[in-house]
């Protein structure tokens, strides 16, 4: 019984011409013209960034750089004990570390200091943003080696030995591939294309409703449980060629037209696996939730996509969170895509394990719970 009415889920799906373009389609076009839109323009504002500071040289050259960077990136949070896995996990997206001696070596031209400032960045973080901030720095830093030649002028300082020295050094805290538009893109769209399937499920189900396909199973032995597990598995199997075909549009077709390969470069397979069952357990509930709610076609064809769009809206999917304000950040964490968006971008940017997406696959999971169950109670009462 349970395998026949995973065939008929099957075979309903495969009719449906336009739902299946919605499921399928649609994501994948979205990657590919997105990601070519916005390919290298994520550039928020520098205050925007949460940045901490390590100063080990305390000296009055020191100080004064830090005077000047605040004024351009905003105060800094104060530094964690752990700054470097709070780095590594995107709590802070790059923390500035001035090495003792800087200002003995930015003063004195004789001074054997080999000391340097180093901007450590998140591994998320923007790659035209990091470049701007790097720069930043360069500057900062020349225009007060600039003024300490000139105030030391008639000391008789030999002004050719400033050049080539740039006591700077930027870098990434990991060697994970550098995130792009289609590293920031694939992982939006694969989300927002798995909840897709709420539309979906919702118009087959009042379909099925409206013509007493529901009641005739009924009949013939099938228990609520059996008619709930045969379309949760179904809607798995296709959330699992979505994200298939999505990953392959970022991996193979982006280079072929143009834009940059999705890396899956130190992906743990392990944990981008569960975190994709955890992401289609969440869509697929929540679809059958809904479909148990609606009573037209109609209800079905607005409702689906509206909540959807909302989710994607509110979840980082269309507008992503780092430049939203504190509300909007703050009501993006309650949306089941923002979990998964975030849980992805730990797998394929930060190189996350199965630890690092427990708390959002863990949220997905329970999310998946609860619309089940309320999907589950709401399915008995409409047979």
């Amino acid at each position: 019984m349970f395998l026949a009415l995973m065939k008929k889920e099957l075979l309903s799906l495969s009719r449906d011409v336009h739902g299946m373009a919605a499921l399928f389609v649609m994501p994948m076009v979205f990657i590919v013209v997105m990601s070519m839109a916005l390919k290298d323009v994520y550039s928020p504002a520098a205050k925007t960034l949460a940045y901490a500071v390590e100063n080990l040289d305390q000296g009055k050259i020191a100080g004064r750089l830090l005077e000047r960077w605040t004024k351009d990136a905003g105060e800094p949070q104060p530094l964690p004990e752990d700054w470097r896995e709070q780095l590594q996990a995107g709590r802070l997206q790059y923390v500035l570390v001035i090495e003792a001696g800087f200002s003995a070596q930015t003063s004195e031209l004789g001074s054997k200091s080999r000391a340097k400032v180093r901007l450590l960045a998140e591994p998320g973080l923007d790659h035209a943003l990091f470049q701007a901030r790097h720069g930043r720095l360069l500057a900062e830093v020349a225009q007060l080696r600039a003024e300490v030649l000139l105030a030391q002028l008639d000391l008789g300082v030999n002004v050719s030995a400033l050049a080539g020295q740039t006591p700077v050094v930027a870098e990434r805290a990991s060697a994970g591939p550098r995130p792009t538009a289609v590293q920031q893109n694939v992982p939006a769209w694969l989300v927002f294309g798995m909840f897709f399937v709420v539309a979906s499920i919702a118009g087959l189900f009042v379909e099925e409703r409206a013509c007493g396909a529901l009641a005739r199973l009924r009949s013939l032995g099938a228990q609520p449980w059996q008619l709930v597990v045969g379309k949760v598995v179904p809607y798995l199997l296709v959330n699992g060629v979505q994200a298939l075909l999505m990953l392959a549009v970022g991996i193979w077709l982006m280079p072929l037209i143009g834009g940059e390969g999705l890396s899956m470069q130190g992906v743990h397979w392990d944990a981008l696996l569960l975190l994709l069952l955890a992401i289609g357990l969440a869509a697929v509930s929540l679809a059958l939730a809904v479909a148990c709610l609606v009573s037209t076609h109609g209800q079905a064809a607005t409702i689906g996509p509206v909540l959807n769009i909302l989710m994607a809206a509110l979840g980082g999917v269309m507008v992503p969170t780092f430049v939203m304000p504190p509300v909007m950040q703050a009501i993006a964490r309650y949306s089941p895509m923002n979990w998964g968006l975030e849980g992805l971008l730990d797998v394929l940017l930060r190189n996350g394990d199965i630890a690092s997406i427990l708390p959002e696959a863990g949220k997905l999971a329970v999310f998946a719970a609860l619309m089940l169950s309320a999907g589950f109670l709401l399915f008995r009462r409409r047979l």
